[in-house]
């Protein structure tokens, strides 16, 4: 028998479902007794076959959801589906020039795409085209990576080669790259199950907030009188008080009973397993309650089982590594040292990575046969032929990036949809200043940036970084007592002015990053 519930809207629920008994849907329903807490692993959606004045109450199991969503998952692969012309439209909108590697990465992309319409047996034969970049510093290589990820919507994880050792030795083996992976598509697909949840949990944070201003056993004239008060805002400033799961600091790492880094058992599980759950107590206004309301009703919503096993997919299939300073981890043939355990040996621990390897996390086993690797590196003081033979062979695809030009700093400050000149338009114009950059002015940071790029060290795109503030140091300082509605133009001249003495000094030293 079902006890009686507290939440008005469940009243309602649980009336249309005794009137439905012969759905499958409504049968599979259990409810609990406590106003404040619903069934786990359950996750609300709309209904395609409930009353329309039910619609946005309907609860079904995750099995359900996973067939109601299909549609949705489709949109969500929109990033895949793009051709390798629309990738590099898309990358030509943040990235100048480059358009090798641009079109690099637009084939591998597409190629994964091509690979999920394959019959399954053909499917599992063909492994991505690892790539190998070569360019020297800020010529966009990372940033190439960086866009491809978001543009795809897949998971990614960007690592610095020098920052692992060789198995044996103190410090982070390469298997931690592919925990960090599976960390970020966790992360990833939580996030986009919230945020097509988000809409649908507002009427249960609603009813979180009347039980706390009324009660359990208030009568329903009372409670209707308070929710028509919440629902024209009227109580948005009043202070409530309630009690929330205690958060888990994130910056803490995980004790784990056995096991290295990022494996054995983690001492949360026990936790969960005998349920504990601290909670504390907190007291803020309606309007900031909602929020937290809103992630509680979310996180109970959400079965981790699901999003784990959806993950750990996403990785395998989908997943992107990349490895930048790759150039750091060889050494020319004839310093060549095997007793070095962040170099040689590095290298031979990110060959069975590369071909393909099933690596154990916390989580489960990740296959990382489909897994798309990006090398980078500058190679200025080796070559990418001082790559152990067999890691070079794992990275198939060469792309070189050339150097830029004043002609290239010229269009990154002007043809980028965030270019550095419209980012500092924008934040001086919020003390209420109008910045503006004559064209010869825009040329001439870009002369002066190629040039101490040419006499100091080439650091690329991000010598335009150093001018600009160095520019608008000034202004940026004074810009907060200046009238409102000033005007500020920057010419050739002024430019000349803060930077052109430096240039006929030998001491840069206060350009270098």
């Amino acid at each position: 028998m079902r006890r009686a519930l507290h939440s008005h809207a469940f009243k309602r629920f649980t009336h249309h479902t005794q009137q439905s008994v012969a759905s499958p849907v409504a049968s599979r329903i259990n409810f609990q007794s406590h106003a404040l807490i619903r069934p786990t692993q359950m996750l609300r959606v709309f209904s395609t076959v409930a009353p329309k004045s039910l619609t946005e109450d309907a609860i079904v199991p995750m099995s359900v959801v996973d067939e109601a969503s299909t549609e949705e998952s489709d949109q969500s692969d929109i990033g895949r589906k793009l051709k390798p012309r629309e990738v590099v439209e898309q990358l030509n909108k943040y990235i100048v020039g480059q358009a090798d590697a641009k079109r690099a990465v637009a084939i591998a992309l597409r190629n994964r795409w091509r690979r999920q319409k394959i019959s399954d047996e053909l499917r599992q034969e063909i492994s991505p085209k690892n790539i190998l970049m070569i360019g020297p510093t800020g010529c966009g290589k990372t940033e190439i990576a960086r866009r491809l990820a978001k543009l795809s919507e897949a998971p990614f994880v960007k690592v610095e080669a020098t920052k692992f050792t060789e198995v044996g030795f103190h410090g982070r083996d390469v298997d931690q790259i592919i925990r960090d992976l599976v960390e970020n598509a966790i992360n990833m697909v939580k996030k986009n199950r919230k945020e097509k949840m988000r809409k649908q949990v507002q009427h249960l944070v609603e009813n979180r907030i009347l039980d706390v201003l009324t009660g359990a056993n208030v009568a329903e004239r009372s409670r209707a009188t308070f929710e028509r008060l919440l629902r024209t805002g009227e109580l948005e400033d009043r202070m409530i008080e309630f009690d929330v799961p205690v958060s888990k600091n994130p910056s803490a790492q995980p004790i784990s009973i056995v096991g290295g880094e990022g494996k054995g058992i983690p001492m949360e599980v026990f936790g969960r397993a005998f349920g504990e759950k601290r909670m504390e107590r907190k007291r803020m206004t309606i309007a900031e309650s909602r929020g937290v309301f809103e992630e509680m009703e979310m996180e109970n919503a959400i079965d981790m089982t699901d999003v784990v096993r959806e993950a750990i997919h996403e990785s395998e299939e989908n997943g992107i590594v990349f490895i930048d300073e790759i150039d750091k981890i060889c050494s020319s043939g004839d310093f060549r040292r095997s007793s070095d355990p962040s170099s040689e040996g590095v290298q031979r621990d990110l060959l069975p990575l590369i071909e393909g390897s099933v690596i154990s996390t916390k989580h489960g086993n990740v296959n990382t046969d489909h897994i798309l690797f990006i090398g980078s590196g500058a190679f200025h003081s080796s070559k990418p032929s001082d790559l152990l033979a067999e890691l070079q062979g794992r990275l198939p695809i060469r792309v070189e990036l050339k150097g830029l030009t004043e002609e290239d700093l010229h269009r990154i400050l002007t043809e980028p949809v965030t270019n550095l000149i419209k980012q500092q338009i924008e934040l001086i114009s919020t003390e209420g200043v109008v910045l503006s950059f004559t064209d010869d002015a825009i040329r001439e940071i870009a002369r002066v940036a190629n040039e101490i790029n040419q006499t100091v060290e080439n650091i690329g795109a991000r010598r335009l970084h150093t001018v600009m503030e160095k520019v608008v140091e000034d202004i940026s300082f004074d810009s907060s007592e200046m009238a409102p509605g000033s005007i500020v133009t920057i010419t050739k001249d002024f430019v000349l002015e803060r930077v052109g003495k430096l240039m006929k000094t030998t001491d840069l030293s206060k350009f270098i990053l």
